[in-house]
């Protein structure tokens, strides 16, 4: 009777198998045996996921947080008792009574209407995730997606807490999504990436341009913005959130290195997809600083260091870009 070998795609790595490899390793059939049945689906994916310019099968492809279902629960775990303190303390301590008429009304035009974007960012990184040929990027796109709706809800939640303050907190968040000059350059650019079907310009316009650029903008920069305002609470609150920043931009990281192994000419297109996608992009970044009350001078400073932060990215992958 022959043994049979529970783990035999995993004997090539010359170590035992661990929960991570076990969990996320060799999941999907059609990159290797193609379609059995002709469906819409399959076209589909024969047309945008295997067919796109990046040539790369990502067999080498390792999250580096080797995030399995359970890791993820666990940390996220961690980080919602954190966030749940946080907005109970403002609820039971009067905190939100004591911001500053001014910095309430800038809030008013950011975090409500931030949804919107917000919401647009899970979707775009389903889909990426769902097109992916190597099912360890399936996985770690599916978390993504996740913690995007993460930060959907923490900003839905605060702005029900404002509302206890100003009933009317928000109100226009969906007139001023559709219809505000500074948020009109964002929506454009989110929409016609929704309709980027190609799975390689899809996942560098996401993760590399225009995910990166808002993250650094909301996540870092407003939140450095609302703790010169003594606005702690969400300086606090973006400090969680960017934990997951960071972690989508180390596993975005190691997705284009090991692209990039596969094929040096993956740079060719690499450059070409964010040289396409950066201009609309830093039109948006400035548009949004419009409503936060700024100087000039500052101003220009906070769309430095976005646009810094976004280029030692490519740089440091070796994606020269003008």
């Amino acid at each position: 009777m022959t043994a049979q070998r529970t783990y035999w795609h995993l004997e090539g790595r010359g170590r035992v198998p661990q929960p991570y490899d076990i969990a996320t390793s060799k999941l999907l059939y059609h990159p290797e045996l193609g379609f059995q049945v002709s469906t819409p689906g399959a076209m589909w994916m024969q047309r945008y996921g295997l067919s796109t310019r990046l040539q790369a099968r990502f067999a080498g492809f390792e999250d580096p947080r080797a995030t399995t279902y359970a890791r993820y629960v666990q940390l996220q775990a961690e980080q919602e008792s954190f966030v749940d303190q946080l907005l109970q303390a403002a609820e039971h301590t009067g905190y939100d009574g004591q911001l500053s008429p001014a910095w309430v009304a800038v809030l008013e035009a950011v975090l409500p209407v931030l949804r919107y974007p917000s919401h647009a960012l899970h979707m775009l990184a389903a889909y990426v995730a769902h097109m992916a040929p190597e099912s360890r990027v399936v996985v770690a796109g599916a978390f993504q997606a996740a913690d995007e709706l993460r930060r959907v809800q923490h900003l839905a939640r605060r702005m029900r807490q404002l509302q206890e303050l100003k009933a009317d907190f928000g109100a226009a968040a969906r007139e001023h999504w559709q219809h505000h000059p500074d948020w009109q350059p964002l929506r454009e650019l989110l929409e016609k990436l929704l309709v980027t079907y190609d799975y390689g310009e899809a996942a560098v316009a996401l993760n590399f341009v225009v995910k990166p650029a808002l993250d650094e903008l909301f996540m870092v920069e407003f939140a450095a913005l609302a703790r010169n305002r003594d606005d702690r609470l969400l300086a606090e609150l973006a400090h969680s959130l960017h934990k997951d920043c960071c972690w989508q931009r180390d596993w975005t990281q190691a997705w284009a290195r090991e692209a990039l192994r596969e094929s040096p000419a993956n740079s060719v297109p690499c450059a070409e997809w964010i040289a396409r996608w950066w201009p609309p992009t830093e039109q948006a970044v400035e548009a949004l600083v419009g409503s936060w009350t700024m100087a000039p001078g500052l101003s220009a400073q906070v769309l430095g260091r976005v646009r810094d932060q976004c280029r030692s990215r490519w740089q440091a992958l070796g994606v020269e870009t003008q």
